[in-house]
């Protein structure tokens, strides 16, 4: 029978993975971001092993994070006028030096734990430029018309390194010890790095001044002050990061305390709500026309905080795998469209900025990582973590009301 019609579109995965330079990018925000968790996790035990305080495994949080508050905005301009292959290959180079360094302190037997904040700061100084710098350099290689699939792509991957890092944080650290995690996130650097330098990227560029570098950022806030879509991914951002990310800086004293968890089970704690996510994330990437829709991502990271608010009836450790893998859904959904809708509403030429703006929101975390620590400290966990996300419910509470009014004015 001959052929009538055309022939179907290939698939929007398929499309992608046929760029190499897209290839390479995601292959370096999942390497990367696998031992960033790898990093997380063993640090943490090491620390709550040494101190037994909840409260300082969250400092090491806050100091890595403090880099996305200082300098979140300026990377975000920086990214506008710098070549972001450029700025990310440094970054790899930074942190293959950091891991180096903790593992011959850890095989000569000196490690402390103000070594791993130290390393762990170089290592938020490098994060702050990833989402204005790589994730942006995805949407771009990828092209317009598949920002939705790239993005949920990148950030189904990234889940599952949210997944395997903490998991073979927790393998290396039980059967090897803390020196064998540094060495095998060296290595994974390193091979960051070399996959970078074979990037082909085209950029458009404006020339560095420094001394406007201010009023650029003060633009952007201008340009999200006029955009309600875009208020809604910050205070979202601000919701989660402050109220909801921050239960991981306690999952090692709830594996602990609560259920007498071994390294590896604390690792499959961590890794519950990005398995969750992950398998939300191949749905997200593999569905033509997911709506970019500042509701939607709300709405996933409302029923998020409602899954935390349970964690802390779960009475052991699979219920409360299970209910934090149902609650990566939400964000699934978060992370998707965090990236999505700044790179598809707002100019062009204001998006690294904008992008920016997100970076130096996620920085706050801190302070929920310092405010679910000490309530950890003196209620548990399993207390601390519901009272986070109650709190985290009330600011979505009040972005679903800046959305609501958005779409009615412009309606």
């Amino acid at each position: 029978m001959p052929m009538t019609g055309e022939a179907p579109a290939p698939h929007p995965l398929r499309r992608l993975f046929g760029r190499p330079d897209f290839v390479r990018l995601w292959a370096v925000g999942g390497i990367a971001n696998a031992m960033r968790w790898v990093e997380i996790l063993v640090a943490g035990i090491f620390v709550f092993e040494l101190t037994g305080s909840a409260l300082a495994v969250s400092l090491l949080a806050v100091v890595r994070a403090l880099p996305m508050l200082a300098f979140g905005a300026v990377a975000g301009a920086l990214a506008e006028t710098q070549d972001r292959r450029r700025l990310l290959m440094l970054g790899q180079a930074t942190s293959a030096a950091s891991t180096c360094g903790i593992l011959a302190l850890a095989l000569g037997g000196a490690l402390q734990p103000w070594h791993l904040g130290v390393s762990g700061f170089l290592g938020g100084l490098v994060w702050t430029g990833e989402m204005a710098s790589r994730r942006r350099m995805v949407t771009e290689v990828a092209g317009e018309a598949e920002v939705v699939p790239a993005l949920a792509m990148d950030s189904m991957t990234s889940n599952t390194t949210r997944m395997a890092g903490p998991l073979l944080g927790g393998v290396l650290y039980q059967t090897l010890g803390l020196a064998a995690a540094y060495g095998v996130a060296a290595a994974c650097y390193a091979l960051s790095f070399a996959l970078l330098a074979g990037v082909r990227h085209a950029q458009a560029r404006r020339r560095l001044r420094p001394r406007q570098l201010v009023a650029e950022v003060a633009d952007a806030m201008q340009l999200v002050r006029r955009m309600p879509v875009l208020q809604a991914v910050i205070l979202v951002t601000l919701a989660m990061n402050l109220f909801g990310f921050c239960f991981t800086a306690v999952l090692p004293a709830l594996g602990a305390q609560a259920f007498g968890a071994s390294p590896f089970q604390i690792g499959l704690l961590t890794a519950a709500e990005p398995a969750g996510a992950l398998l939300t994330g191949l749905v997200l990437s593999t569905r033509r026309g997911i709506p970019l829709s500042a509701a939607l991502m709300v709405g996933g990271c409302g029923f998020f905080m409602l899954c935390l608010l349970l964690v802390g009836l779960a009475g052991s450790l699979p219920v409360a795998v299970a209910v934090l893998m149902v609650g990566g859904i939400g964000t699934a959904l978060f992370a998707a469209l965090q990236t999505a809708l700044p790179v598809t509403r707002a100019p062009a030429e204001a998006r690294s900025r904008v992008l920016g703006l997100v970076t130096t929101c996620i920085g706050l975390g801190p302070a929920g990582a310092l405010a679910i620590g000490a309530l950890a400290d003196r209620w548990g966990p399993g207390v601390a973590i519901p009272l986070m996300a109650g709190a985290g419910l009330a600011m979505l509470g009040v972005t679903a009301r800046v959305v609501w009014r958005g779409e009615r004015r412009a309606g």
